[in-house]
């Protein structure tokens, strides 16, 4: 198994800690405090906005997005928070830096600080089996909560076969388990050998954690993540279908059609039900609250100096995969980078951080066709660009590098096969 620490010394640690809280009379919501990696209070220099620009635009037309939203926070240079283009064809409402959307896996980083912030409290154990918190899941005896998070639960993923539902019928709601079986029924790999990329593993880590400790998913990413890091405009909703928020970005598909995909023709998604995505997926925030989560999440500032360390044992994200891309602990590591990457329906989005400067790249595309992946190319482009930007006066550049230039992702993007042309009549 891939497990990180022993159940004797987190009961340890749990009861130590408790034992702190009950002598002070304090409780971890009172005494937490996040503090935001110091950061230039100035925009990043106009030649590097203006290649961040040209990058965004550059993604937005390969991927058929009509709109995409931008936070780029380089704190010894400046920072660059955007929305560029708009709602949609139809709809030529510009798109702002505050409009709210779904955040896809983002959300699995979430869940992910909650289990742990559970096993810290004694509520659970990270190498407890799964069939101890969940029913109906007997064959999962040998794959643990950490398993769940960290990718290596050999769980197959619903994704591919649920797809077309969610897009015919995004109002219906689905029962977490229920979704979750498209990925058990294609069988168990042996557990904590290697990461692969389930949807179905997060929703059963969602089930469990909401049955260990009485709470929905919810109000424990509410407790645990939003409240302590002050994301007002972040949350898990209902599973009513709604709109990611009062002021949303625009989220599409594209009509699939010979060659490729109906550019000139998005349909609209923006009303779903977050049970489509639940604890894997269903989160929804806005680029400012998506970068402080970030920022806080590959730092492991809701459990600072605590173990074991969320990050510390990433495996290969495939066997082929550069050794700069890894995977744990709900999170990708690419290079120094800490974070995640996927879609749901209508957004395609990304985030990663570097826990040592606070760097930070978070960006939203407002079309879900081809998956996450133009995302996760996106982000790493523009943070290749922004890792070059100059020092602010009075500032000084940490030694901070990447394993990939801003030309590798852009020629990436550039040669996406994605829009094709309308079949005639």
């Amino acid at each position: 198994m891939h497990l990180l620490s022993s159940r004797r010394m987190r009961a340890v640690v749990a009861g130590a800690a408790a034992l702190a809280l009950v002598l002070t009379g304090c409780s971890s919501e009172e005494t937490f405090s996040y503090t935001p990696p110091a950061q230039v209070d100035q925009k990043l220099p106009d030649d590097t906005a203006a290649q961040l620009q040209a990058a965004v635009e550059n993604a937005m037309q390969k991927t058929g997005a009509t709109g995409a939203i931008v936070g780029v926070w380089v704190p010894w240079s400046g920072t660059w928070v955007t929305g560029m283009g708009t709602q949609s064809f139809e709809d030529e409402t510009p798109v702002t830096k505050d409009m709210s959307f779904r955040i896809a896996d983002s959300t699995r980083l979430m869940t992910c600080e909650v289990l742990y912030a559970l096993a810290d409290e004694g509520v659970v154990e990270l190498d407890g089996s799964v069939p101890e918190y969940v029913s109906g899941v007997a064959q999962l005896a040998d794959v643990t909560l950490l398993d769940l998070c960290n990718g290596t639960s050999g769980i197959g993923s619903s994704e591919a076969a649920v797809r077309g539902m969610w897009q015919n019928t995004p109002e219906r709601v689905w029962a977490p388990l229920e979704l979750a079986s498209y990925g058990l029924g294609k069988g168990l790999k042996e557990p904590g050998a290697a990461y692969s990329d389930s949807d179905a593993a997060y929703l059963l880590l969602g089930l469990a954690l909401e049955r260990a400790s009485g709470m929905t998913a919810s109000e424990l990413i509410a407790k645990y993540v939003t409240g302590p890091l002050q994301l007002e405009h972040t949350s898990l909703p209902s599973s009513a279908a709604a709109a990611p928020g009062g002021a949303p970005l625009t989220g599409h598909y594209l009509p699939a059609i010979e060659g490729g995909y109906d550019c000139t023709a998005p349909v609209d998604i923006t009303k779903l039900s977050s049970s489509t995505g639940f604890t894997d997926s269903g989160a929804v925030s806005t680029i400012e609250d998506l970068g402080r989560f970030s920022q806080a999440a590959a730092a492991q500032a809701l459990r600072e100096g605590k173990e074991p360390n969320q990050f510390a044992n990433p495996l290969p994200t495939a066997s082929d995969a550069p050794s700069w891309y890894q995977a744990t602990g709900g999170a990708f590591l690419v290079g120094p980078l800490i974070g995640q990457h996927g879609w749901t329906p209508g957004y395609a989005s990304a985030s990663y951080s570097d826990p040592e400067t606070g760097f930070t790249v978070s960006v939203v595309l407002n079309s879900s066709s081809i998956g996450g992946s133009p995302a996760a190319y996106l982000a790493w482009e523009l943070a290749a660009i922004a890792s070059k930007a100059l020092a602010a006066e009075g500032q000084t550049a940490p030694e901070f590098g990447l394993p990939f230039t801003a030309e590798q992702y852009h020629d990436t993007i550039s040669n996406l096969a994605v829009c094709a042309t309308p079949p005639a009549g």
